[in-house]
């Protein structure tokens, strides 16, 4: 158990490596409750989030609907990232991180209460992730047959969700595979969990957690992009709406700036090609161009390879040399994702 955003969490329940690949292979269920369920009411919450989110949330129009966006502050630097889910007109619900909570919370509830806009923090839920290529088959043995919806939830498309009694479940992840997020209320949690156990569900934690999202080049709040980095040189670019012009949102003008000055920096991955583990704060040295850091590293137990997300210089090319310990170590610029459906996409 180690400290997590203020919370107790689970590294592993034995073995970190297992846990991995039960949900490469089979399914595993994370407790991720530690996230921060935020929801926004009122007449005008479409207007305030439009205003808040670099990406756009006239996109959703479909009740359930799902939509991955940063929160960014003036300079255009990344506050947070987060799932917006869209209800009805006038209910929209926020699934923050949790060590930006109090943060977020302090951020929105002023510029909420300028639009007439209630947030409430749903300190009564708890959300369980269940991940994996056999995660549908069995969160359907959940869901009582005769209810009304079932079979809905099982047709879920991807970033769409549904209300199923006093669930909200959603097809939704952070390890690249196929799986839902149930957002539930936290009293039915434990029983939840044991359920999902009894049904060859892996229990699982932090450490697979990370180890699955970086296969699936999947970016980590603080690690990946924070306050002092902005979403165009974190490859995060794509959730940045800038259509239509008319749009004023917080960071606008700044992430404009920084996109017409050019030049901007890389965000890569990396395989390395010799012995050796990819780490954060890793010095990675393009020669003849300049030099970068890695973000997020780890050894992949998918490729048995170390891998690696990076922010480096505009000119690099497809090789780099990469400080570990005082040695340099040759590595490959990829694209990521480095894993998707249990399936390698490095060639």
């Amino acid at each position: 158990m180690v400290d997590f955003g203020g919370w107790d969490m689970p590294v592993h329940y034995g073995s970190q490596i297992e846990e991995h690949h039960a949900v490469r292979r089979n399914a595993g269920v994370f407790d991720v409750s530690h996230m921060c369920v935020i929801d926004l009411t009122g007449e005008h919450v479409r207007d305030l989030l439009r205003s808040l989110l670099a990406n756009d949330v006239e996109k959703l129009r479909i009740p359930g609907k799902a939509l991955y966006s940063c929160l960014l502050n003036e300079s255009g630097g990344v506050l947070d990232d987060l799932i917006v889910y869209h209800f009805t007109e006038e209910f929209f619900r926020l699934i923050v991180n949790a060590g930006t909570r109090d943060k977020d919370l302090a951020w929105i509830r002023p510029r909420a209460a300028e639009r007439g806009v209630a947030v409430a923090e749903r300190i009564d839920l708890a959300i369980l992730a269940v991940q994996g290529p056999a995660s549908r088959t069995i969160v359907e043995t959940l869901l009582p047959r005769e209810a009304e919806g079932r079979s809905a939830v099982m047709k879920l498309a991807p970033f769409s969700g549904r209300v199923h009694g006093k669930w909200f479940i959603a097809r939704t992840g952070y390890t690249g595979e196929d799986g839902f997020e149930i957002v539930l209320p936290a009293t039915e949690a434990e029983a939840t969990w044991i359920a999902l156990n009894e049904r060859g569900v892996a229990s699982c934690g932090l450490g697979a957690r990370d180890t699955l999202r970086l296969e699936a080049g999947m970016n980590l709040y603080g690690n990946d992009m924070d306050e002092s980095t902005n979403p165009l040189e974190s490859g995060l670019g794509w959730t940045v709406a800038f259509e239509p012009e008319g749009r004023e949102f917080i960071g606008r003008k700044a992430l404009e700036a920084i996109r017409d000055r050019g030049n901007l920096r890389r965000f890569v991955g990396l395989l390395l090609e010799d012995r050796g583990v990819l780490r954060s704060h890793q010095k990675v040295i393009v020669e003849g161009v300049g030099e970068g850091e890695i973000t997020s590293g780890t050894f992949s137990p998918s490729l048995q390879k170390s891998i690696a997300l990076a922010r480096v210089p505009a000119g690099t090319g497809d090789r780099v040399l990469v400080d570990i310990r005082g040695k340099l170590a040759p590595a490959r610029v990829v694209r990521p994702p480095f894993v998707r459906n249990g399936k390698s996409l490095i060639s």
